[in-house]
């Protein structure tokens, strides 16, 4: 993936370990690349695109039949209409494929998929993640996650239901927040560090360690 070092992971591990000094919250940090191939975007774009020339094509057919003319040599020639259906699939399928093809190219494609897809992705995908690797994995069920997705460079919170029934949606906000700053400046490891910071701030004042407490869920950064 190339986004982090091994410096970076340490510092990453280093700030969960030292949050989990005082708190019996576990937190878990998982940097992903994307959370989504979002191929299904990128076919409603393709068909979008061939639809609407298509649908342009047909309106007027003779102003493209006049350029397909001149193009291939034609003096004028009668198109059947066989021939304009063929040539109106085939128009379709040609720009169908075009715009399939620049969204191979990972910048356009992102930057074609709508900001609340983006958002509902990655929120689901952080979901997963945390079922799998914090829900329900600890004694007292206080497992956080911290997600952060380069490619829709969006980032997540979720926390167990114990900590979800106690902690506002907004103290997390301002976690996220304190979070991106450092990410929006290219230091990502800084960045999931100072979330790290804060969740841990938050998780003593309600989920205090207990003296027999355990470490239950790794501390290192999770790439994905």
């Amino acid at each position: 993936m190339g986004y982090v070092s091994a410096e970076d992971h340490a510092l990453v591990t280093a700030a969960v370990a030292e949050a989990e000094l005082t708190t019996s919250g576990e937190i878990v940090t998982v940097l992903a690349e994307r959370s989504d191939g979002y191929s299904d975007i990128a076919l409603a774009w393709a068909a979008l695109a061939a639809f609407t020339a298509m649908s342009v094509f047909a309106m007027w057919p003779g102003w493209f039949l006049g350029r397909l003319d001149a193009i291939i040599g034609n003096w004028g020639s009668e198109w059947s209409i066989g021939a304009q259906f063929t040539l109106l699939i085939g128009f379709g399928l040609l720009v169908f494929f075009l715009i399939w093809a620049i969204q191979l190219w990972d910048r356009a494609k992102y930057a074609l998929i709508p900001g609340p897809v983006k958002t509902s992705r990655v929120h689901e995908r952080a979901i997963k993640h945390f079922k799998v690797g914090a829900e329900r994995r600890t004694h007292g069920r206080t497992g956080i996650l911290i997600y952060l997705s380069m490619r829709e460079h969006r980032a997540e919170i979720v926390a167990d239901e114990p900590i979800a029934e106690i902690v506002s949606v907004e103290v997390w906000g301002e976690a996220m927040a304190d979070m991106l700053i450092e990410i929006k400046q290219g230091k990502i490891a800084d960045g999931m560090a100072a979330g790290v910071h804060d969740v841990g701030r938050v998780l003593s004042e309600h989920f205090p360690r207990a003296e027999d407490d355990e470490n239950e869920l790794p501390d290192r950064l999770i790439e994905v």
